[in-house]
């Protein structure tokens, strides 16, 4: 952690908060928290820096090096098949991007902050939720009963466009009757193709993507990007096009003219949950975002966990070998852990330089290797809500997700919108999330790893600028940035045919592989449904 202080903005001192005649100062000091996840751990294996000996050897049946999503659910399915001799190295952060924070007893995300209810073809999250008692009843059914805890409720969602709220994300107030007819018949195309089967009898667009059609007609949209197949079919409205930008964007962290036209319809397509007790398209979510739902899993898995990060894994004649390592105050210990089996719950550009000899399994990381997106998400821990804009023609109140028209930032998230009470808490959490797709992956890397505090929080603050002003500044108590280089897999075109993360798909030996990379893009669904196969293969 870096700590640095740096001054807020604010508006000419003695400026007043819009319509409360509330006096504020020019300037006002904050100390931020920069969380830089996984860059010393990384920095130390990509420089393949010399560990001290192994203070101690560590036996077990199963290691799981990881502790994301795709780590814990491994972890979850091997406790259901009777396997409790199991490991788990955490990686250089627990929960991976589940992870989330706390500023005292208001939590927050720092990276995934919602589910969407899972489809019939999801059974295995569907399970996951049911043995978490947040599906309460007909687990398997069309419409299964949620705890109504976690369902998200209104109001959602509402844009800031043309200087003015309004409900959901595509912009409709004062857009041309034009624009609104391709809306519509954009969205009656997507109802149209999460009907559609393949050849083989496949639903075409699927949760988990092993189980979407491999029709030729349909895998031809991996050839094309999202803006190709727009512009192919005639959607021509500007509102439209920046609406499918931003959801690009907010689920892969970069822009439709790069992400496959298969992954930028899967959005949508895929995306039909239903449940008896909340209408379609809804969404469970918590304060903290995912990271109470991975502390649920892993409190059911009951597994046994270690800090560290695993630099090199190999297969030995009775199994494997993983060493580990730990950085305190900046020095590292080490340790070994031997087992009959490994999962490698760890993204593929990791796995590439700690597997040994990763060539036999037929990945090759030059070829292989996704991109990856740069992630910030920045929390303010607020000591009271800011007064919103007023006006328009139907003004929103504040939702649970606000999204400003605008890029790189994707909006802020306020973590204290399901607390259930008969007035507001007194202070909330508002967490802004940017991808930085406006620039080249490498390039966003580089700058967040040498931009100062004050360069970081005027990036991350963007959007909460423009949608309160100055009068931002005086409601603000602490704020924490964490940073992501390589946050989560990009879908560029072709990601369905790349031949290296097939091969890691089908591995079946003391070391096996699990991570929503092996589907091309990171989402709890894909992350889920590799560690519950993993674990069956360990069982073995």
């Amino acid at each position: 952690m870096l700590r640095r202080s740096f001054l807020v903005w604010a508006g000419a001192t003695g400026a007043t908060v819009a319509g409360s005649g509330l006096a504020f100062q020019r300037w006002q000091e904050i100390t931020p928290t920069l969380h830089y996840v996984g860059r010393d751990e990384g920095h130390f294996l990509r420089d393949k820096r010399a560990l001290p000996p192994p203070s101690q050897v560590i036996h077990t049946d199963v290691a799981i090096l990881g502790s994301g999503v795709a780590g814990l659910t491994a972890a979850w399915k091997l406790k259901k098949l009777d396997k409790t001799d199991v490991l788990m190295i955490d990686g250089p952060q627990p929960y991976g991007n589940a992870a989330g924070g706390a500023f005292g007893e208001y939590e927050y995300p720092t990276g995934a902050h919602y589910l969407p209810l899972p489809s019939p073809e999801s059974t295995h999250v569907r399970e996951i939720l049911a043995d978490l008692g947040i599906i309460q009843k007909d687990a398997y059914a069309e419409k299964p009963y949620y705890d109504e805890r976690f369902i998200l409720h209104a109001p959602e969602e509402r844009l800031l466009f043309n200087g003015q709220w309004q409900e959901g994300f595509i912009p409709t107030d004062g857009v041309a009757q034009w624009e609104l007819d391709e809306h519509r018949r954009f969205f009656e195309e997507v109802r149209r193709l999460r009907q559609m089967h393949g050849a083989d009898g496949r639903r075409v667009f699927v949760f988990p993507t092993v189980m979407s059609s491999e029709d030729p007609q349909w895998q031809a949209l991996d050839r094309i990007t999202l803006k190709q197949w727009m512009d192919q079919n005639g959607y021509k409205s500007p509102t439209l096009h920046w609406y499918l930008n931003y959801c690009c964007r907010d689920d892969y962290g970069t822009r439709y003219d790069k992400v496959s036209a298969w992954a930028g319809l899967h959005y949508y397509c895929s995306r039909w949950g239903q449940a008896a007790n909340a209408g379609d398209g809804a969404w469970l979510t918590w304060p903290g975002g995912l990271q109470p739902l991975a502390a649920g899993i892993e409190k059911l898995a009951a597994v046994k966990r270690m800090a560290g990060t695993t630099v090199s894994l190999k297969k030995t004649a009775d199994g494997v070998e993983a060493l580990c390592f730990k950085l305190e105050n900046g020095q590292p210990t080490s340790y070994l852990v031997r087992a009959r089996k490994a999962i490698c719950a760890m993204p593929a550009y990791v796995a590439a330089r700690v597997v040994d000899n990763i060539g036999e399994y037929g990945f090759d990381a030059a070829k292989h290797a996704p991109e990856y997106a740069p992630w910030m998400v920045a929390n303010f821990l607020l000591k009271r809500f800011p007064e919103e804009l007023q006006g328009g023609v139907n003004p929103q109140p504040l939702s649970w997700d606000n999204v400003v028209y605008s890029e790189p930032g994707l909006g802020y998230v306020v973590s204290t919108h399901q607390d259930i009470r008969v007035q507001p808490p007194q202070k909330t959490v508002f967490s802004a999330y940017v991808a930085l797709s406006d620039r080249k992956a490498s390039s966003a890397r580089g700058w967040m790893a040498s931009a100062k505090p004050e360069e970081l929080l005027a990036l991350a603050s963007a959007d909460l600028k423009t949608a309160y002003g100055g009068q931002l500044a005086s409601c603000i108590e602490r704020v924490d940035i964490t940073l992501r280089g390589h946050a989560m897999a990009v879908p560029w075109p072709n990601f369905r045919s790349n031949a290296g993360m097939k091969a890691l798909r089908e591995v079946d030996g003391p070391i096996l592989f699990a991570h929503a990379d092996l589907s091309g893009f990171s989402v709890f669904e894909e992350a889920a449904w590799w560690g519950i196969r993993a674990a069956q293969l360990a069982a073995k």
